[in-house]
């Protein structure tokens, strides 16, 4: 068994798919309708057939208020690992990326966090050397 895909709840499907590919760097994977109903997807262009985060509106209610609360609370939806918080900070954030806390320092990582747009903190990690 292995993990193939996770949830991400947006309140706009257009604006958090132009945030995770052109400000994030992730690629489009799935994307199709059904009625109202839009299945959307992105993944890493270093794993193009790895772990797809999916982007899912929030119109359910127990959807919004997970997504309000965590986000009130300061507790990341998501965590994205990385090999150079420092530089992806930098990339980010001339791409616009708004970030509410700039790489720093803690117990065994860096972390960054930025606000996706969407209604989410994002939390960038970056492990730190043994």
């Amino acid at each position: 068994m292995k993990i193939k895909l996770t949830t991400v709840y947006v309140d706009d499907q257009e604006k958090a798919l132009r945030f995770y590919t052109d400000v994030l760097g992730f690629t489009k994977k799935a994307d199709f309708s059904n009625g109202g109903y839009r299945w959307l997807t992105v993944t890493s262009p270093d794993e193009p057939d790895g772990i797809e985060l999916q982007l899912a509106l929030n119109n359910n209610p127990a959807a919004k208020a997970y997504q309000q609360a965590i986000f009130e609370q300061h507790q990341p939806a998501v965590m994205f690992m990385t090999e150079d918080v420092k530089g992806d900070y930098e990339r980010i954030k001339a791409r616009s990326g708004e970030f509410a806390m700039p790489p720093t320092e803690v117990t065994g990582s860096t972390i960054a966090q930025l606000n996706d747009t969407c209604g989410n903190l994002i939390q960038i990690t970056q492990l730190g050397r043994w």
